[in-house]
């Protein structure tokens, strides 16, 4: 099915739940017979034989934002694997439900005579058994169906099946197919759920109103909401990816649906829980959907296990199996032309200054036409330049941060100077936008550009803090103020590129953490001519923010030198798995695989983010989104490898080098909490005092 085609049956599933199962709080006495019933008609049933995965998702997420526990997938499941046979003794389109059965295990189902915790048991008519190790698949009737009262509503049951109607033999690879399906469908649905809590959250925090203002101008309200985007979002992306992997039959799909249920089954439930934290009173009671849908996510998320895979979490298959993080789809053509260049250069960790690039990679680069990119093929050079640790930053920067800005706000003049440079990697810059007082709250900023009265240029005196490689830049990229008295104030800037070796401009050296160096710059009485500015006067907030957008892709980047920590990591578990993380189950292997899911998402963050700024609006959410998880994401991991590898990790080297840099990606670009607030007010919700 093409996407329409999916957009056009969630559609139609969305009017039959709106007939039968209106919003969540149906549940307490939900018709589930007869939704079941409508389902069977329109064919909810039936897109096993079409490899529909993503209209049977679309299913499920509908059901999840109703609190409907409608067993689609065990539906799709069924019907796959029934259909091997030539006349299956049942209607595959029936009420059946599919259990998986493991000889030897207390807490899961482990004979033929009980299926437990079954999802709208007094319903169905049939159960699918399948035993874990492979074998024989077995149909059969429910001759009873015992309800076990509890936290999911309607109840889950306790079967009785009766004897086989039909079976079919399962090979152990058929099984943990299902397994996978089953499991995502289950996650898919609580994400649904703890999205649609978000949701009504989000309203709630822009008309509830505390202490005379909304809620939602409440920092820690308008945090929490962020967060929780952020988590939903890439719980999202993860799942598209999976099931484009899987319509495409792509060998990693269930590897990438399993980083999908991984990431639901943690990020569902405190999406969930943040969400009635900002309802507070309000989605406490009944008459409120939210405590049906706090009902529905954790009830999911607990029967996820239910559907165990003998490959293990995302770790063992990292692990013991070889394998690596599922390949982005784009840019498949243009990382193998970059492979066959880049791997003439070694890379290594970086412990120096940000433009201390290496020339012969960057003329490489400029002559191959690398540094004249579009936005998606410049992300890929990101990553792969990242990945592989190579020293080109400076002249990817000036691509990313300048080119794009130049290319739009500046004069035909400047794009002949400054263009050409740029597309060679011989523009070195440094970005003048932090002061004492303004920091991330960039609007605010002071330095100030008067119109020089001896002539046509200006005049500009102030103060710059932490510009990184300006004691190596050519040029500065200059944020300055020429109204003083706008309103808004953002509306007063201008911005300027400026040279470093302008009569005035004087520096001091810092050297940060991660060991590179950011200067204090001071500009007394420097005169620059008008064709130094970049954009119309008191116009250059559009010019920054187009600088920004690109600035937070490269902050979002950080996944790419995370994915490459990650694989060491792995490196070295390889060596001896259970020396280093401990059995399968071992709380270090669920750390690792918290760290793979991750750099996972902030890499599907940051794909979605240059989606977004190609169609003109990246800036909103996706950039920030992917700037704040890329930068927790580096602080735990630096502080994970020591944990799992013990001092060795704290001795020079990449993690180390990682864990004293995570610092700046949480900080540089704009603090995590301010981008948290820009995704805040991107969701609607109103600006604090």
């Amino acid at each position: 099915m093409t996407d329409s085609d999916v957009a056009a049956f969630a559609d139609s599933v969305r009017g039959v739940l709106a007939k039968l199962w209106p919003d969540a709080r149906t549940a307490a006495a939900g018709p589930i017979g007869e939704v079941w019933d409508a389902a069977v008609a329109h064919g909810w049933f039936e897109l096993a034989s079409e490899r529909a995965l993503g209209a049977a998702l679309a299913a499920v997420r509908e059901c999840g934002r109703v609190g409907c526990p409608l067993p689609v997938m065990d539906g799709y499941v069924a019907g796959a694997l029934l259909a091997r046979r030539a006349a299956p003794a049942a209607p595959v389109a029936g009420r059946i439900l599919v259990a998986l059965q493991q000889k030897g295990s207390d807490r899961l189902q482990q004979d033929y005579d009980r299926v437990r915790y079954a999802e709208a048991g007094t319903t169905a008519t049939h159960v699918l058994t399948l035993p874990v190790e492979g074998g024989t698949a077995r149909l059969r009737p429910i001759l009873a169906a015992t309800p076990m009262p509890g936290l999911a509503v309607p109840d889950w049951s306790e079967l009785a099946p009766g004897p086989d109607v039909s079976t079919v033999d399962v090979d152990p690879a058929a099984v943990d197919e299902a397994a996978v399906l089953l499991r995502l469908g289950l996650a898919v649905r609580a994400l649904a759920a703890a999205e649609r809590t978000h949701e009504l959250a989000i309203e709630h925090a822009k008309v509830r109103r505390q202490f005379g203002r909304p809620v939602g101008s409440f920092g820690a309200v308008a945090a929490r909401v962020a967060q929780c985007q952020i988590e939903l979002s890439a719980g999202n992306l993860l799942i598209a990816d999976a099931v484009r992997r899987f319509e495409a039959g792509a060998a990693d799909w269930p590897l990438a649906a399993e980083i999908a249920t991984r990431h639901t089954r943690v990020a569902a439930p405190r999406v969930q829980l943040g969400a009635h934290h900002t309802l507070a009173a309000t989605g406490y009671f009944e008459e409120h959907e939210a405590p049906w849908l706090f009902r529905r996510v954790h009830a999911d998320v607990t029967r996820i296990a239910e559907f165990p895979r003998t490959a293990g979490d995302v770790a063992d298959i990292l692990v013991e199996s070889g394998a690596g993080l599922p390949t982005p789809r784009a840019g498949n053509e243009l990382r193998t032309r970059l492979a066959q260049l880049l791997d003439r250069y070694p890379g290594g960790p970086r412990t120096g200054d940000a433009l201390d690039d290496d020339p012969e990679l960057v003329r490489a680069l400029a002559e191959g036409g690398y540094l004249e990119l579009g936005v998606a093929d410049q992300v890929v050079l990101q990553e792969e330049i990242g990945y592989r640790r190579l020293p080109a930053n400076a002249a990817l920067a000036a691509t990313t941060m300048l080119g794009n800005a130049i290319e739009r706000h500046g004069t035909a003049e400047q794009k002949a100077a400054f263009l050409p440079l740029i597309r060679r990697g011989q523009l070195r810059f440094c970005l003048g936008y932090s002061e004492p007082e303004a920091g991330s709250d960039l609007a605010s900023l002071r330095t100030l550009a008067r119109r020089d009265p001896a002539g046509d240029g200006w005049i500009i005196d102030g103060q710059k803090v932490w510009t990184t490689g300006a004691h190596l830049a050519n040029y500065v990229w200059l944020a300055t103020r020429t109204d003083p008295e706008a309103n808004p104030p953002h509306a007063g800037i201008t911005v300027f590129l400026v040279p470093m070796d302008t009569p005035g401009i004087s520096l001091v050296k810092h050297r940060a953490l991660s060991g590179e160096i950011s200067c204090t710059v001071t500009y007394q009485d420097v005169r620059v001519p008008d064709t130094a500015r970049v954009g119309a006067v008191n116009g250059g907030w559009p010019v920054i923010t187009d600088a920004l957008a690109g600035e937070r892709v490269v902050m979002g980047g950080i996944a790419a030198s995370l994915h490459r920590q990650l694989d060491d990591l792995i490196a070295a578990a390889r060596v001896d798995p259970v020396a280093v993380l401990g059995s399968p189950g071992s709380a270090a292997r669920e750390r690792l695989s918290g760290l793979a899911v991750r750099v996972q998402a902030t890499r599907a963050l940051v794909g979605a983010a240059v989606e977004a700024i190609e169609a003109g609006g990246g800036t909103r959410l996706e950039a920030p989104m992917a700037a704040v998880l890329g930068g927790e994401l580096a602080e735990d991991f630096g502080e994970a490898a020591l944990e799992i590898l013990g001092p060795a990790a704290a001795l020079s080297g990449a993690f180390e080098y990682g864990l004293r840099l995570s610092i700046m990606y949480v900080v540089g670009g704009g603090t995590n909490d301010v981008q948290c607030g820009l995704i805040a007010r991107g969701l609607g919700l109103p600006r604090s005092r």
